[in-house]
């Protein structure tokens, strides 16, 4: 009976998992900070980073990097990164980052990717409070750099992708990219849970249907973390989606190291995209 037996359903009606718990079992852990924000910052400043955020590029392009609070409606601070990669971009992306990494460790890959793909790049920490912080992210964007909707490309990697589609869900855009997604917290936590439930957190598999926006899914099918049955669920699930780029014997972590991976999202940005 949806994937548990009889005895598991009793324990999950009488004692559901809250939807924390479940997330807690998807595992937040945030590193030590590899970069610093000025307190009380109110306006754009330069990006400080310690030696563990291994940054690869020269000063120049860590110049070209702000960082900037923004408040959510929760009252939380949420602290963002805006790279200018390519002057004469089109397209900004906005990218929630998976577990276990932050905007410092994160940061020159989005440098390489956005230069790659010839969008700018806006980063944001990837917490607890999911929802709110990209809803706070997505207005910084268009209130502090004048960014219409059709010209921001919404990208969620691994847990990254929970704000992702729930964004998508409610606000059109120029794109979506579901990089390693997961269709929902109980479907990690509970691989032959086949039913979405009352307490599930993190639903995507219920919200993808309705974004109206163009969406690739992204997947290793060797994904050690979020099985690859994850992307294929979603992709059949969204009537926005183009052909997904399934990534033989990648997996959670090194989809990045495979050619396949820049060449589709460069012509999904610049053909598919580009010709709506």
């Amino acid at each position: 009976m949806n994937g548990l037996s009889i005895s598991e359903l009793c324990g999950l009606f009488c004692c559901p998992p809250c939807p924390s718990r479940i997330a807690a079992k998807l595992a937040f852990l945030p590193p030590e900070p590899t970069y610093t924000l000025v307190p009380d910052l109110e306006s754009t400043s330069p990006l400080h980073l310690s030696e563990r955020a291994e940054f690869q590029y020269s000063q120049r392009e860590l110049d070209g990097t702000e960082v900037f609070l923004t408040h959510s409606s929760r009252g939380n601070r949420v602290g963002c990164m805006y790279i200018r990669c390519a002057p004469s971009a089109r397209y900004t992306v906005l990218f929630s980052h998976g577990n276990a990494v932050d905007l410092g460790q994160m940061s020159s890959f989005y440098i390489g990717l956005g230069t790659r793909i010839n969008c700018n790049i806006t980063g944001k920490p990837s917490e607890k409070n999911l929802y709110a912080d990209i809803d706070a992210a997505w207005h910084a964007l268009r209130s502090r750099y004048g960014i219409s909707p059709e010209n921001i490309i919404l990208y969620g990697q691994s847990i990254g992708t929970v704000p992702t589609v729930d964004l998508a869900s409610r606000y059109e855009c120029a794109a979506v990219v579901l990089h390693s997604p997961l269709t929902s917290g109980m479907r990690v936590a509970f691989p032959d849970t086949k039913k979405t439930y009352c307490f599930d957190a993190f639903p995507n598999i219920e919200k993808v249907s309705k974004i109206t926006s163009p969406v690739l899914i992204i997947h290793g099918t060797e994904d050690e973390v979020i099985d690859f049955s994850h992307g294929l669920a979603l992709f059949e699930r969204c009537p926005k989606a183009v052909e997904p780029l399934w990534v033989e014997g990648a997996g959670h972590n090194d989809i990045e190291l495979y050619s396949q991976y820049l060449e589709r999202l460069r012509r999904f940005i610049s053909q598919e995209v580009a010709a709506q």
